[in-house]
């Protein structure tokens, strides 16, 4: 036999390995890993300490107190006297610095201007305690109202705000100034006042006091009824419409509301309403003028 033909020792075979052993617990990861650690490092660098969120949380009060006692305050209206410029419901936030008499120091950082014809003014009252109307008359002018329209010094007046929804005839209302006692709704004391002012039919609003209305001429209780505003119960002007919350309106037709032929489908148009319906999203963020 030649070494050729030789066969290889079983020596030089690699042994065969050993099974493994299936009960045997298989190996666990450590879960303190070095990237668990450099998050949990990374927001314990960023997290405040007790002091500076304390600090935080004091500017955060000092700057919403200031802002509500000086510059700007939440108001929702209550009635219809302003629709449809202003409807019940609507949440406005307004200027209470815009008509606050100026300071050398505060008129360099806030605007500051006298009330105007057209105006929209918030104003102490005695009930309500705050009330929303437009400026009408201001210092001098003098007004009369005839057949749903004002005139201010002889000029019929643009107003292309005004709503004038049916509402029962009121002489003390639809004609101004009236020359008779017809409403127990006017005060006894305006009446007197106001005839001491009115000279050829017209009212002449005196100095430091302004002649107010609502929009919704026929369902608005202004300065027809109760007097002018003095200048010192002005306090703000409103600004924007934040949100407005979908309220019905008494002075608005009531409609039947439309039934599906399908009830399963009626509810769930009736949920969908409820879900979208209770707010007015189309207000939200509108500028008042």
């Amino acid at each position: 036999m030649t070494a050729d033909d030789s066969v290889p020792s079983s020596s030089a075979a690699p042994p065969a390995s050993a099974p493994a052993d299936e009960g045997a617990p298989a190996p666990r990861d450590n879960p303190a890993t070095p990237a668990s650690h450099s998050w949990l490092e990374l927001f314990r660098h960023h997290l405040p300490t007790v002091p500076e969120a304390l600090a935080s949380l004091l500017v955060l009060v000092v700057a919403t107190l200031f802002l509500h006692t000086f510059v700007l305050q939440p108001l929702v209206i209550p009635s219809e006297s302003m629709e449809h410029t202003l409807l019940v419901g609507d949440f406005l936030l307004f200027n209470k610095q815009v008509y606050a008499p100026a300071g050398r120091l505060t008129s360099q950082l806030l605007p500051y201007r006298p009330v105007r014809r057209g105006d929209i003014i918030v104003f102490h009252h005695a009930q309500p305690p705050l009330l929303v109307k437009r400026v009408v008359g201001i210092p001098g002018d003098r007004i009369h109202i005839a057949d749903d329209q004002v005139y201010v010094n002889g000029m019929a007046l643009n107003e292309p705000y005004a709503a004038f929804e049916p509402a029962p005839a009121n002489p003390s209302r639809d004609t101004f100034p009236a020359k008779i006692y017809s409403d127990p709704e006017v005060d006894i004391d305006w009446w007197q006042q106001m005839q001491s002012l009115t000279r050829n039919g017209e009212l002449t609003v005196p100095p430091e006091e302004y002649f107010v209305l609502g929009d919704n001429r026929n369902h608005s209780k202004d300065s027809r009824f109760w007097g002018f505003v003095p200048r010192q119960a002005v306090i703000a002007r409103p600004l924007m419409i934040y949100f407005s919350v979908s309220r019905p309106s008494t002075t608005d037709d009531a409609e039947a509301s439309p039934q599906a032929s399908d009830d399963r489908l009626g509810h769930e148009r009736e949920l969908a309403e409820k879900i979208t319906g209770f707010a007015r999203w189309r207000r939200i963020f509108r500028v008042v003028r």
